[in-house]
């Protein structure tokens, strides 16, 4: 009781701080969550919010840990974007703590290294290049979830508690904290589900620390100098329903899903687009033969372009994969466009493991 009334008084007390600062509504706030986890996701462009079943269910819908069969599953994926120049990593774990309740932890990283800071380059107006370090920015992502399987028959329900810790070299630094909450329904063969991200809106206290001579750059190079602020990310609520076919004795199965994503930050390019409400909507379906190799496809992201002649267009965003389950392994790999449909940048190549782990009685 007394370590909860520690954690309790210091989760206040950061509250009462950070409410000092002057709080922001960002529509990209903490963008990086967004990308999603797992190559099978990534092959159904992202369509699984009613169909995951594995430990990545922490971050897509965490009703869905309760799904899983093993006493512990292992997670981990590696993706690198625009030619290698950021890298996004994820790890999780889920332990299953009875028959009706499941844990998980969760890890995301998404960084770019190596950036040159050229704010010191000069100095008494002489450029000295050996003045020019290098810094990293990146994103983290902590992330506690547990579901439980409800009263009501086919319903579960599970949240997840997010600790965001962003970086941007010696300059800038923010913690973040968030919830999120998920539901799930079996109804016969057919699955719904249901997220609310950033359920109460996650918020990052941002603080800056620049030098004088670095604040100096910014005034005669006429940009504004940062101050610490509060960024919000405002709730975002994902619906999903799926239904797996199987066919010829059972050996082939066919599962497709529709996704809706909606954001409530004003008027996105999505299919659907309001000054209430956005709606992106998400398609993917998975084939399976014997529960051994899995082929996938998705497509997301659906947007109208104009063109330089003044009409308009619609793209979307494709994605592919394949996965292979042996034993208590599964590899899955994917093909991503992560130029949003524009061609103009390479496809990212997005690997992941899953160990599956049985205790002995």
């Amino acid at each position: 009781m007394i370590k909860l009334c520690k954690v309790v008084t210091a989760f206040v007390l950061f509250i009462g701080i950070t409410s000092s600062l002057k709080a922001q509504v960002y529509k990209y706030s903490n963008e990086f969550l967004s990308l999603g986890v797992g190559a099978r996701a990534y092959g159904m462009g992202g369509a699984v919010v009613s169909s995951v079943n594995d430990v990545t269910a922490g971050y897509w819908n965490p009703a869905g840990l309760v799904e899983i069969k093993d006493n512990i599953q292992l997670s981990f994926m590696h993706n690198e974007q625009f030619a290698g120049i950021a890298k996004h990593d994820y790890g999780a774990g889920s332990f299953k703590l009875n028959d009706k309740s499941v844990m998980a932890f969760s890890i995301i990283r998404y960084g770019i290294d190596d950036i040159p800071n050229t704010l010191n380059l000069f100095q008494n107006g002489v450029a000295d290049y050996s003045r020019i370090v290098n810094f990293s920015a990146v994103d983290y992502a902590f992330i506690g979830s547990y579901a439980r399987i409800l009263p009501i028959e086919g319903l579960t329900a599970g949240g997840s508690v997010k600790v965001v810790r962003r970086v941007v070299g010696d300059f800038a630094n923010a913690w973040g904290f968030g919830f999120d909450l998920g539901i799930k329904y079996k109804y016969k063969k057919w699955n719904m589900g249901a997220v609310l991200r950033d359920a109460t809106s996650t918020f990052n206290a941002w603080q800056y620390t620049f030098s004088e001579q670095e604040k100096q750059v910014f005034v005669a190079t006429n940009n504004q100098l940062p101050s610490n602020n509060l960024e919000l990310t405002v709730p975002k609520l994902g619906l999903g329903v799926s239904r797996k076919f199987n066919v010829y004795k059972n050996m082939f199965s066919v599962q497709p899903e529709l996704t809706a994503e909606l954001t409530f930050d004003g008027k996105r390019n999505t299919l659907i687009g309001s000054d209430f409400t956005s709606i992106d909507t998400k398609i993917g379906v998975e084939a399976g033969y014997k529960d051994f190799v899995f082929l996938r496809g998705g497509v997301s992201q659906f947007q109208t372009r104009k063109n330089i002649d003044g009409t308009e267009s619609y793209s979307v965003v494709p994605t592919i994969g394949i996965g292979i389950k042996l034993s208590n392994l599964s590899v899955d790999y994917a093909l991503a466009d992560v130029g949003e449909g524009s061609g103009t940048l390479p496809f990212s190549n997005i690997i992941s493991l899953r160990l599956s782990i049985n205790r002995q009685n």
